[in-house]
């Protein structure tokens, strides 16, 4: 039997996507999943998704379509956390290349239909932007999804859309989300989180990292990356839930206008002419900011490879993470994600294991995996 899985947006979803398959099929064969390979700038330091010209060592699908093993490697001086996912989970990762527009990504899925004649599909996003119509003030991150709901909707096999985790991506509000949802199709629990639980240590996806700690029962409210409100950690947290594709489709009006692309710079441009921005040009001017901070003053107390030890002065990190740390119960937060804590003290990704090293060898009951809790935090 085999299953298809689409991650909506990468990253953190093509992670849900195997703890979901694993929870509801077991141990047997395993599925496919297509996600886009697209970190962010925490692991990848270099723009945009990694198309399959971005790496070395994939392995051919179909004429399209490329899977991603443990062997792989991103060309430097990109990076990746597929090559990583394909050595630690069982399930086969393909890459969904979203460079050719939506027509390019619907060719991928026919192909992978044909070859494959899954038994079912799935189309996979944890918090539920994939529902946004657009003109949301907190949306941040509409592209890749709108670009997979596209494309899922217009092959030739029923695609059914489901959400994990309403609200987990910080993008839409839990209630907005959820009354545009269905019927309850999983509650995901601690037994399930196990079946991810090594890539958790190290994968650096928010909404994820959140999805994970509700299933293992923390509640409360998180602090993201970008010091926006906390996200809710609620009852409906662990839970994923169904939505009518198309629908789906009528509300999102980039994935609507979407529909004929046939390049990500026309995504990318009707991104910016419909909601106002693209996620793209947020991450080229964050880069632009990180390469100019570290050319001008590299931080005198950032962390060194050394796990058990953070630059000339470790009580004075420590310290900034107290005062943060007040801050943020201060705003109502209970939990930082260590994304936050990365942004917060100004780290960056090369230094980002060894900070998760470093904390929980120095303060260990204060990390809830993997979510980090807030002493007195209501």
């Amino acid at each position: 039997m085999t299953r298809l899985v689409v991650a909506a947006g990468g990253g953190g979803d093509a992670v849900a996507a195997a703890m979901f398959d694993a929870a509801v099929h077991g141990t047997g064969e395993r599925a496919v999943i297509l996600t886009y390979a697209w970190d962010r700038l925490l692991v990848d330091a270099v723009p945009g998704p990694r198309g399959a010209d971005g790496f070395t060592g994939l392995r051919s699908l179909t004429p399209a379509v490329r899977s991603v093993p443990a062997r792989a490697r991103p060309l430097a001086p990109a990076g990746s956390t597929l090559p990583r996912l394909a050595a630690e989970l069982p399930h086969t990762f393909a890459l969904l290349d979203p460079y050719r527009g939506v027509e390019g990504v619907t060719r991928q899925l026919e192909e992978l239909l044909k070859e494959l004649s899954p038994d079912s599909v799935h189309l996979l996003d944890v918090g539920g932007d994939i529902l946004a119509r657009g003109d949301e003030p907190t949306l941040k991150s509409p592209l890749a999804d709108a670009l997979t709901l596209a494309a899922c909707c217009q092959v030739s096999a029923p695609v059914r859309l489901l959400v994990a985790g309403p609200g987990l991506d910080g993008e839409l509000p839990a209630e907005e989300v959820c009354g545009a949802l269905g019927a309850v199709v999983h509650v995901f629990t601690a037994e399930d989180v196990e079946a991810v639980g090594r890539v958790l240590d190290w994968h650096p996806s928010e909404a994820m990292a959140m999805l994970a700690a509700t299933a293992r029962g923390v509640r409360g409210a998180c602090e993201v990356r970008g010091a926006q409100s906390p996200v809710a950690l609620t009852d409906e947290s662990p839970t994923v839930r169904e939505a009518d594709p198309e629908q789906a489709l009528d509300r999102n009006e980039l994935a609507r206008a979407a529909m004929g692309t046939g390049s990500l710079a026309e995504v990318e441009e009707l991104s910016r002419d419909i909601c106002g921005h693209s996620e793209l040009d947020h991450e080229r001017e964050e880069a632009a900011r990180f390469r100019r901070r570290r050319a001008a003053a590299p931080d005198p107390a950032a962390l060194t490879s050394d796990p058990a030890a953070i630059g000339p002065d470790p009580a004075a990190m420590l310290s900034r993470l107290d005062r943060l740390e007040a801050e943020a119960r201060g705003r109502g937060a209970t939990h930082l994600t260590l994304g936050r804590i990365t942004e917060a003290l100004d780290l960056d990704s090369t230094q980002w294991d060894a900070l998760r090293r470093l904390l929980k060898s120095r303060r260990a009951d204060r990390y809830e995996a993997p979510l980090w809790r807030i002493p007195g935090g209501v």
